[in-house]
């Protein structure tokens, strides 16, 4: 990351310690403090006292002109107005010149990208390597249990009861909840486990350790489902091929529990969703299910 000026030294130091304090992934932290770097930048060393409304909008604008999507100005807003929300806790400064702006309007009615269940058989079969089985069961927890990829990251071994075939995951909101781990599943949990690798330091409690003996990050996780997209989709030409991701898999899981009739509160508990509008978004429905439909209709037409 550039070097800023020392007059926004305090401030960045006093945001990295609350985020730290409020349990943020690492993930998380260089992705705001980059975001915030770059607003700070644009700033021209004007003292934040002095920093408006004005100069937030007028860097969220520069970001939309550059080209980036709606989601992201949102996100990049999200990060300002968290990073002035810190230090106003911690009393560096007062005032939230980033409260009170409104977010870009995303798209609402976009159908998220994701496999339908033999899509998902589908991509298992193209998971290989050294590390076989633990990838197995990142995707297993994602596709089939609808964990983030933070939340798989953060799983301790602790949070894993092979007997009583439950989960515990921290997600969003640092909250936790409890998930029961279909058989199936646990089979490939168990044998993660069973072939984990040594961790470097003999107190890393990670279920999911990478070849250097670390916790697997969440880069790592991306990197990998990437990699297994990239062979799910090999026989497809580039410009035909689906913008898979790993987030994509919890799209998956989602989508067969509501196909299948699951309630949607349940859903959501599962999923870990603070508002059951999140929740909605899967309620997407197909063109077949709508050809399917519209076939059961009984015209009777005049000659």
């Amino acid at each position: 990351m550039k070097e800023m000026p020392e007059i926004y030294e305090e401030a960045l130091d006093a945001f990295l310690i609350w985020m730290k304090d409020a349990g943020y992934t690492t993930y998380t932290q260089r992705s705001y403090l980059g975001d915030v770097h770059e607003f700070l930048d644009s700033l021209n060393e004007k003292p934040l006292e002095r920093v408006r409304r004005l100069h937030v909008v007028s860097y969220l604008t520069s970001v939309r002109e550059r080209g980036a999507s709606d989601a992201t100005r949102n996100r990049k807003h999200a990060s300002i107005n968290c990073f002035f929300k810190a230090i106003n806790e911690l009393e560096v400064m007062e005032g939230n010149p980033a409260a009170g702006i409104k977010k870009s309007k995303t798209e609402k009615n976009r159908v998220p990208v994701f496999l339908d269940e033999n899509g998902l058989e589908r991509f298992l079969q193209h998971v290989e390597g050294k590390y076989k089985a633990r990838n197995l069961a990142i995707f297993l927890l994602m596709g089939y249990m609808g964990l983030r990829v933070g939340e798989v990251h953060t799983l301790n071994l602790a949070d894993y009861n092979a007997d009583q075939k439950t989960l515990r995951v921290f997600g969003k909101g640092r909250k936790w909840r409890v998930i029961p781990v279909p058989e199936a599943v646990a089979l490939y949990l168990n044998r993660a486990v069973e072939t984990r690798l040594t961790p470097w330091r003999s107190k890393e409690d990670a279920i999911f350790i990478s070849q250097k003996g670390k916790r697997l990050s969440i880069r790592g996780i991306q990197q990998i489902a990437a990699e297994t997209f990239d062979r799910f989709q090999s026989d497809v030409p580039a410009s035909s091929r689906v913008p898979y991701s790993s987030h994509k898999l919890r799209h998956s899981f989602a989508t067969m529990l509501l196909r299948r009739g699951a309630d949607l509160r349940t859903v959501q508990d599962l999923l870990g969703h603070s508002s059951i509008q999140t929740t909605t978004v899967y309620t997407h429905i197909t063109n077949r299910e709508k050809e399917e439909a519209m076939a059961k209709l009984q015209l009777h037409l005049p000659v």
